[in-house]
C-alpha cells in the first residue's frame, strides 16, 4: 500500500543577505487516514514544512534538497497546471488567519464554488450547490444566507469554518492545518478541533496539524512529531509521547503546562532560546538548553534511536531519560 506522505532528507535553505537553514534533514511519513501533529516552538520549521508540501516557497530564494512524495507523486517535479491541480485537489491547507487567506472582495460562496469549478469542472450552479453543502457540513447556521456573505461579515470562528469548507470542497487526500485555532477563543477552539476530527473521519483523509500547544496536539492527533531548530527530534504515537517522552525538549514542552499555572503551580519554562539558523547545525541544537547535555552532545549530531511502532528519538541519552509524569 502506497504511503500517503513520504518525506526523506528534506533540507531547506533561504538565501539572500544571509542564509537561513530552516529545515535540516527532515524525514517523515504518514499512512492513509492518519492524523499527525507537528509540535514545537515558533520558528522550529513547522509552517515551512507545510509550505514545502504545497510548493509555496519562493523559488528564487529557496534551496530545497530531498524528496517529497504524496500518494506516490514526486511533488518537487510538478510544474504548471499539474501543480495547480495538486494544490486544492490532492492537498489543501487551512491557514492560521482566515481573514488574510480569504479574498475580501468575493463572497464566501463564490470562493468555494470557484475552487470546485477549477478542480472538478462543474457548472457554476453545481459548484454553488457543493459550496452550500460544504457550509452545511462545517455547521454554519443559515448556510444558504451565509453563502452570499463577504468574509468581513462573519465572526472569526465562522471565517475559520469557511476556510475549512474551502479546503475540503474538492475532497483532498491530505489536509494541512497551520495552527488554525490559535486566534480563536477557547470555546470556539474546541468546536473547531472537534469539527476537524469529525470531518477527517468522514472523508478518510490524512491531516497534518501544526501547533505549539501540547493540549491541542493530544486532542487532534494519533501521532506526534516534535520539531526543534528545523529538525525532528522525537516521533511516536500520541500516547507514547505523552506518557513516555524520551527527548529532553519534549519533556520540557510537557512540563510547561499552563493548566498547572491555573491551579497555582509555577510555570516550568525551558531556559534559554532556540538557536539562530544562519549556520547548519553540526551538533545537537538543543544541547545549550538541555539539563542532561554531555560533551558528546556538543560534538556531533545525535543519530535517531528507532524503537517499536515507528517510534524514534534523536538523543544520545534517550534510553536514560525518565518518563514524563
Amino acid at each position: 500500500m502506497t504511503r500517503l506522505l513520504d518525506i526523506s532528507d528534506l533540507t531547506i535553505r533561504f538565501t539572500g543577505k544571509r542564509t537561513v537553514h530552516a529545515i535540516n534533514n527532515v524525514s517523515l511519513s504518514m499512512e492513509q487516514g492518519e492524523t499527525l501533529a507537528l509540535l514545537g516552538e515558533s520558528g522550529s520549521g513547522k509552517s515551512v514544512t507545510l509550505k514545502a508540501l504545497l510548493g509555496l516557497l519562493p523559488p528564487k530564494r529557496t534551496q530545497i534538497e530531498g524528496r517529497i512524495h504524496v500518494n506516490g507523486t514526486d511533488i518537487r517535479a510538478l510544474r504548471g497546471r499539474a501543480l495547480q491541480r495538486y494544490r486544492g485537489g490532492e492537498v489543501s491547507m487551512v491557514f492560521q488567519e482566515p481573514a488574510l487567506a480569504l479574498d475580501p472582495v468575493y463572497t464566501v460562496g463564490h470562493q468555494i464554488a470557484e475552487t470546485v469549478m477549477r478542480h472538478k469542472g462543474l457548472s457554476k450552479d453545481d459548484a454553488m450547490a457543493v459550496a452550500l453543502d460544504m457550509l452545511d457540513r462545517v455547521r454554519i447556521p443559515s448556510a444558504n444566507r451565509r453563502l452570499h456573505n463577504y468574509p468581513h461579515e462573519l465572526s472569526g470562528g465562522m471565517r475559520q469554518r469557511v476556510m475549512i469548507a474551502l479546503a475540503l470542497a474538492c475532497r483532498p487526500r491530505l489536509l494541512l492545518a497551520d495552527e488554525p485555532t490559535t486566534a480563536l477563543d477557547a470555546t470556539v477552539q474546541i468546536q473547531i478541533l472537534l469539527l476537524l476530527r469529525e470531518l477527517q473521519r468522514e472523508f478518510g483523509m490524512g491531516v497534518i496539524f501544526v501547533t505549539h500547544d501540547i493540549g491541542v496536539a493530544v486532542e487532534i492527533s494519533e501521532r506526534i512529531a516534535v520539531m526543534y531548530a528545523g529538525q525532528i527530534v522525537e516521533e511516536g504515537t500520541t500516547h507514547q509521547i505523552i506518557r513516555d517522552a524520551r527527548h529532553p525538549y519534549t519533556q520540557g514542552l510537557l512540563a510547561a503546562n499552563l493548566h498547572d499555572v491555573d491551579r497555582g503551580a509555577r510555570l516550568n519554562a525551558i531556559p534559554g532560546a532556540p538557536p539562530a539558523l544562519e549556520v547548519a547545525p553540526m551538533a545537537c541544537p538543543f544541547a545549550p538548553r538541555c539539563p542532561k547535555a554531555m560533551d558528546a552532545c556538543r560534538e556531533g549530531l545525535p543519530p535517531f534511536l528507532s524503537l517499536a511502532d515507528r517510534r524514534r528519538v534523536a538523543c544520545l541519552r534517550a534510553d536514560e531519560t525518565v518518563p514524563a509524569e
